[in-house]
Order: structure tokens, then C-alpha cells, then sequence
């Protein structure tokens, strides 16, 4: 009897033990899962509403409130000239429309770069930065870059015509100088749709400047010609002073001018003796 009640003690004592041992792995899985949880709180994305595109618009098509949804975006992400309220994209009391100045697709977010101010169109005035004015220059296949300028690209622009030295050198040379650097293009011929990208011929480039470079511009496209190179699109490069004539082109050496003495100044006169004119050197007096 004894024996028994000892086999069922020690029965007893283990599955109390197992029971403890269960207890305490199931509470240790419970306690990592709640710290696991409490992890994924705290790195949590915070998120803000933005407005994106329902459908895709192209260049020139206006985009309305029912072409627009409000989505959920990373607050630490947000893309600079985001719309964020419906009162920023469409302000109350005015137009309720926007134009589309760059291809937008569907569920991209809608920028402030992207589309005009409420009811203006995508002409040339919408590209205009404060204080700039547009300036066409006239452009072949030669000084156009072969019809690969497309708007928004940046250009360096080159003069080349006669240059007329000034005082005893009045020499005329032909050199090509570089004018203007760094300049954004906002139309090729008649179309600002930075989105075009079949190349074509153009004549006449549209550019942005201050006033003070327009009448440069306008200056040198008068008394010369007028030619660009294209500026790649991550070069950030500032170009120097550039300057190149015919003489330095081909290493010719401009060979200096040998001034002659003067002259010593004789002085004479003629006297008459018989038939005979003599004629004799006196000291000249001024």
C-alpha cells in the first residue's frame, strides 16, 4: 500500500512539473510576442493623405475633381509640391480644373511642377519662372542640335561674327564665343510638351531668361549667328569663358608689325647762278 502511494506521488509530483514546465514556455512564447508586437507599433509608418492621379493625362488635357483620388502616403516621403487637401488642388470659388503640363499616370501623385494653376492652359506664360522672359532664337539643322532639343533641356549658346580690334589695331577677326550657359528651353517651335519624343527640325528655339541676358541675346542674334550645344541632363558644370578665332584654330602665329624710324627731316634751298639752279642744304629751323 505503501508502494502504491509512493508510485502515485511521484506520478503526481512529475506531471506537476510538466504542468509548471508547459506553463512557463507557453507564458515566455506569449511575452515575445507581445514585444514583437510592440516593435511593429513602434516602427509604424506614419502615414498623410495625398491626391493622385485616377487615370492617366497627357500633356495639354485638363484634369478635373472626378479625375482624382485621395490616397494614404508615407508622411516622411511626401514629394515636394504634393496636393494634400482638396482645397489645395481645387480652392474653393475658383476654376475646378488644372492643366496638365507633364505626362501623369494612373495612382501617380499630382505635383505643383506637374499642372497649372487653377484654370490657366498649358501655354508658354505657365512655364515661365518669376522675374524670366521667353526668347526665341532661330535654329537650322547645324545650330539646333539636329532636331534633339526637346523643352525643358538646358543649352549653351555660341556666337560667332566679326570682331574689330580697336585703336592702331582695327584688324577685323572671326572668332565663335560662348555667350550664354546653362539655359532651359521652354518651346521648340510651337509645342512646350516636354513628353515629345520623336526628334524633329526645328527653326526656332523658345528659351528662358533674365531681361539683362535677352538683350545680350538679341544683340548678338543680330550681328551674327547664333548656335547651341546640348547640355546633359545631370551635368551640373558651370562652362568658362570660351573664345576661339580662325588664327588660334589653325596655330597660325600673327607675325608683329615692324614700325619704321622716322625719317630725319632735310632741309634746303634752291638758289639761281646764271643759267644754273643749285640747290643747297641749310639747318632747318622748325
Amino acid at each position: 500500500m505503501r508502494m502504491l502511494f509512493g508510485v502515485v506521488l511521484l506520478v503526481g509530483v512529475g506531471l506537476a512539473g510538466f504542468a509548471v514546465y508547459m506553463a512557463q514556455g507557453y507564458i515566455s512564447e506569449t511575452q515575445s510576442a507581445l514585444a514583437r508586437e510592440r516593435a511593429a507599433k513602434q516602427q509604424q509608418i506614419e502615414l498623410t493623405d495625398i491626391y493622385v492621379a485616377a487615370q492617366p493625362v497627357k500633356y495639354g488635357e485638363t484634369i478635373t475633381a472626378e479625375q482624382v483620388i485621395q490616397i494614404k502616403w508615407p508622411a516622411a516621403n511626401l514629394p515636394e509640391g504634393a496636393f494634400q487637401t482638396a482645397e489645395d488642388i481645387f480652392p474653393e470659388g475658383g476654376p475646378e480644373f488644372r492643366t496638365v503640363l507633364r505626362a501623369i499616370e494612373a495612382n501617380e501623385p499630382i505635383l505643383a511642377v506637374k499642372v497649372t494653376e487653377p484654370g490657366a492652359d498649358a501655354g508658354i506664360t505657365s512655364r515661365l519662372s518669376k522675374g524670366m522672359r521667353a526668347f526665341a532664337i532661330n535654329v537650322d539643322v547645324s545650330s539646333g542640335v539636329s532636331g534633339f532639343l526637346r523643352p525643358g533641356d538646358r543649352v549653351d549658346v555660341y556666337w560667332t561674327g566679326d570682331m574689330r580690334g580697336s585703336g592702331e589695331n582695327v584688324r577685323r577677326r572671326q572668332v565663335t564665343k560662348l555667350i550664354e550657359s546653362n539655359v532651359r528651353l521652354i518651346a521648340v517651335d510651337q509645342t512646350a510638351d516636354s513628353d515629345r519624343m520623336n526628334p524633329m527640325i526645328a527653326r526656332t528655339v523658345t528659351v528662358e531668361l533674365t531681361p539683362q541676358q535677352v538683350a545680350a541675346l538679341a544683340q548678338a542674334q543680330s550681328s551674327g549667328k547664333l548656335s547651341l550645344s546640348l547640355v546633359g541632363a545631370q551635368d551640373q558644370t558651370i562652362a568658362e569663358a570660351v573664345e576661339v578665332d580662325q588664327r588660334s584654330l589653325l596655330g597660325i602665329v600673327e607675325e608683329a608689325e615692324v614700325a619704321e624710324a622716322p625719317k630725319e627731316k632735310v632741309c634746303t634751298i634752291k638758289t639761281r647762278k646764271g643759267s644754273d639752279v643749285v640747290e643747297m642744304q641749310i639747318p632747318c629751323t622748325n
